[in-house]
Parts: C-alpha cells; sequence; structure tokens
C-alpha cells in the first residue's frame, strides 16, 4: 500500500513544526521536495533545513525535483490551473515511482496547511494509482500574520472573510463581513479599494528572518507597502505575504 503524507510545515519558522509533524516526517521512507525555479529557492531550502533539523531516520531518502510552470497567459483561469495541477500530478507520480514503487510512505512538506489555499490535497487526488492520503495540519499565514500582530481576526460575535487578492480586486469589498483575509496577492489588491476607513494588517516572509510587518490605517500605509514589497521582491527575486483589513462600522 502507498501513503502520501501531506505535512503542514507551518510558515517558516522551524520551531513551528508540530511534534504529529515531526513523526511523519521520520515514518516516510521518502521525501520529495519540490524546486520552483531560481526564483523561489529559499522555500526549497527551508525544507532542506528542516529535513536537516528533525530528519533522524537515516533510511529516509530526499528527492528535489522541478514542478511544472503554469502558464499565467491562460485566459480561462479555471482551465489554466486544471491544466497544471494534472501536469503536477503527473509529476509526482513519476517521481514516486521511480524513487519508491506502489508500496511505502511518501512525504511533501506543504508550506502553511494543506487544507486553505493549497493544491496539494487536490493534486493528490489525480495521482495514478491512488494512495491513502494522510494530512498533517499546520501553522497558516493567517494564524502567523495575526500572531506577528497580536491582533485578534474576528471581532466579538462577527465573521470574516478569507479570499484572494484576484477576489478582491475582481468584486470590490465583499458584502456582510468587516473584516477580510487577503491572500494569494501578486499585485497589492487593496489599491483597488477606497481606503477611507479601513485599516491594514500585513506581513510578508511571516515566520521567515526576513520577515516585515506594518500595520495602521490604508490611506497612509498602502503606498508604503507597495514600496516595500517592490524592494523586497527586487531582493529576494519572489514575495510571499499576506494581510488583513478591517472596516469601521
Amino acid at each position: 500500500m502507498l501513503t502520501l503524507s501531506l505535512i503542514g510545515i507551518g510558515c517558516g519558522d522551524p520551531q513551528q513544526l508540530t511534534r504529529a509533524a515531526i513523526r511523519a516526517i521520520n515514518a516516510a521512507d521518502l521525501i520529495l521536495i519540490p524546486r520552483k525555479g531560481t526564483a523561489k529557492t529559499d522555500i526549497a531550502e527551508l525544507r532542506r533545513t528542516i529535513c536537516a533539523d528533525v530528519l533522524t531516520n537515516d533510511r529516509t531518502r530526499i528527492i528535489e525535483f522541478d514542478l511544472p510552470v503554469r502558464d499565467a497567459g491562460e485566459e480561462d483561469y479555471r482551465k489554466g490551473v486544471d491544466d497544471w495541477h494534472d501536469a503536477v500530478a503527473a509529476t509526482w507520480s513519476r517521481e514516486i515511482t521511480h524513487h519508491l514503487g506502489a508500496e511505502g510512505r511518501v512525504a511533501l512538506l506543504i508550506w502553511g496547511d494543506p487544507s486553505l489555499y493549497d493544491s496539494s490535497l487536490r493534486i493528490a487526488r489525480r495521482l495514478e494509482p491512488q494512495p491513502v492520503v494522510e494530512v498533517i495540519p499546520g501553522i497558516t499565514s493567517i494564524q502567523a500574520l495575526c500572531a506577528a500582530h497580536s491582533l485578534p481576526l474576528n471581532d466579538i460575535g462577527e465573521p470574516f472573510l478569507v479570499t484572494t487578492g484576484r477576489r478582491l480586486r475582481d468584486g470590490g469589498w465583499p458584502s456582510g463581513v468587516d473584516t477580510v483575509v487577503v491572500m494569494l496577492d501578486g499585485g497589492a489588491a487593496f489599491q483597488t479599494l477606497d481606503p477611507g476607513g479601513l485599516q491594514i494588517w500585513w506581513g510578508a516572509y511571516l515566520g521567515m528572518p526576513d520577515q516585515i510587518t506594518m500595520a495602521g490605517e490604508l490611506t497612509e500605509l498602502g503606498p508604503r507597502i507597495v514600496a516595500a514589497r517592490r524592494e523586497a521582491r527586487e531582493k529576494h527575486g519572489w514575495i510571499m505575504d499576506s494581510y488583513v483589513l478591517k472596516r469601521r462600522s
């Protein structure tokens, strides 16, 4: 029987690993580390560091592989993502078959948590042959962001919404909520909103040594965050950030 362990590793700080995650890493026969090109070598290096810190099973093999690149120019966004997931699943299957075969335990170290804006579970369902899938939860970027700002996410008795930069840009402020968490925002979508009455809690490289945080009125901070994102991207070649917006009622 083939078992695939999707192990949430938090947002960059190896101390965010749970005991369950450490146990699952050491139970694996094979750990796959994806490479996403030179622009994201820091993330692959983090996975290597975690393995070096906690892996004590000398029978566990670590294999690195190159991930297919999603066609960002695809007009149909959903189709582009589906095609990309198919290609990633085929790559996973090839690496597992080549290095492990049809029996054993293979693990992937998932940034944040596998359940929240991550594609690993959807990709796992496309694998052939279909493995038994187990999920080890991890600290999410939302938790890391709120912790960095000592911020209670929800107001008393009030809901909040988790969305993407794309949805915020295309649809504007969501109805029915005064608190919005924004992830996967490659273009600072908060710039499309009327900043009046909005506060922002922003963070990039959360849990990593290069962590950056800012909080305050969006009117004042918006341009500063845009400049900080541009500078950080130029320095590192990539950026991963998220933010909370709250509207004064």
